[in-house]
């Protein structure tokens, strides 16, 4: 197994590409400890990941909050003794985050805490105890939208997947010579919650979004995490901060 008795913290793992995580970790030999502000949805998760034969915990955590994101870590070393992984998957895109010209301040906030800040206070407790062991891997959840314009724009989520590529390469050259390996997922868009009840509602939006993909359809949960699970592996031992894109193409496609 790829993550034999590895600790991973998923933050965001009560739905979506999260919930794919937990379980493709668990199944790879990785102990979960999964995060969410969702208590019920963790607590799915985990049973799945139980059923399934693998060992996770709950740990109800608002990513923003700080006291919450150290909970999260000592979460981890009170239950497995360790913590070789944080996976910063969590993110928020609202409908309301339009262009900067009609964006308001409470939606442009509220992404900033839970995609930035979030990202932030999880490295701040995490790293250390990466450090103290000489070993750890930190994979942050970008976006595509980081490296290049929008004519639909989000652009509350289009900085804070900038800041977070940023924060990337920082850390990677802070933590790098301590054995922390810090790497950032740039996907496309994917097939979850978060997208598809948005741009169902909106045929339009959906029909712009694959017609720039030469690939023609949206992306799946797994074809991100098996990625991650790359990054949390020994595999990637030599791999400190690369900004991977996993988007089907969009963005090297112009036309």
């Amino acid at each position: 197994m790829r993550l034999q008795d590895k600790v991973a913290i998923i933050t965001g793992a009560g739905s979506g590409m999260g919930r794919t995580a937990a379980a493709f970790f668990a199944a790879e030999g990785a102990r979960i400890v999964v995060a969410d502000y969702d208590a019920a949805g963790a607590e799915e998760t985990v049973r799945q990941v139980r059923a399934a034969g693998g060992r996770a915990v709950v740990a109800r955590v608002d990513v923003s909050n700080e006291a919450d994101a150290r909970a999260m870590t000592e979460a981890a070393m009170d239950s497995f003794g360790r913590l070789d992984c944080l996976y910063n998957n969590a993110g928020v895109m609202p409908e309301a985050d339009h262009s900067v010209t009609d964006t308001d301040v409470a939606t442009w906030d509220r992404v900033m805490a839970v995609n930035v800040r979030g990202v932030f206070l999880g490295c701040k407790y995490a790293i250390p105890r990466m450090a103290e062991a000489g070993t750890g891997s930190i994979i942050n959840v970008s976006s595509f939208v980081a490296l290049l314009g929008c004519s639909v724009p989000q652009d509350a989520y289009t900085a804070s997947k900038g800041a977070v590529l940023a924060m990337t390469r920082s850390l990677a050259v802070q933590f790098g010579p301590r054995g922390v390996r810090t790497n950032a997922i740039l996907p496309g868009p994917i097939e979850t919650p978060l997208l598809m009840d948005w741009l169902v509602k909106d045929e339009e939006a959906r029909r712009i979004r694959l017609a720039r993909n030469p690939t023609g359809r949206f992306g799946k949960p797994e074809e991100v995490v098996n990625l991650a699970i790359y990054l949390a592996s020994d595999e990637s031992r030599w791999t400190n901060g690369a900004a991977m894109v996993v988007d089907g193409g969009i963005s090297v496609n112009y036309f």
